[in-house]
């Protein structure tokens, strides 16, 4: 048996469904998060963007998530289905792909993120008592 999750055959191949949430999380922890994601086993790190400033990391998880994030100092936002065209193009004004969609997995899992945003909090905050 095979399945897929997208059924819309406009929708790119390897392109995450739309409507996926998205975490969003400082800049500095983000892209610690991105660097642990990817030292892991296979392809764990989903299309990630960056707003505009730099200030903030935008990791887009799957549909449902922002019901159940708790991660202290990031936010999950619900887009109800109207979550991000997930084209080359950034779907923000003012934004822009880190790991554009294509070039990453279809999103990240988010158990695999909380862990990796734990792991980048307690390595700032290892490194900036080193100060």
């Amino acid at each position: 048996m095979e399945t897929s999750r997208i059924n819309d055959p406009r929708t790119p191949p390897g392109a995450p469904a739309a409507g996926c949430d998205v975490v969003t999380v400082p800049a500095r922890q983000g892209l610690e998060a991105v660097d642990i994601l990817r030292r892991g086993p296979g392809d764990t790190v989903g299309p990630v963007l960056h707003d505009g400033g730099g200030a903030t990391l935008g990791f887009l998880v799957p549909p449902g998530t922002a019901a159940a994030w708790d991660v202290p100092g990031s936010t999950c936002t619900e887009t109800g289905g109207r979550g991000p065209t997930l084209a080359p193009e950034p779907p923000v004004a003012g934004s822009d792909w880190l790991l554009p969609p294509g070039e990453a997995d279809l999103a990240t899992d988010p158990a695999v993120l909380r862990e990796a945003l734990g792991e980048a909090a307690r390595m700032i905050k290892a490194a900036d008592s080193c100060r």
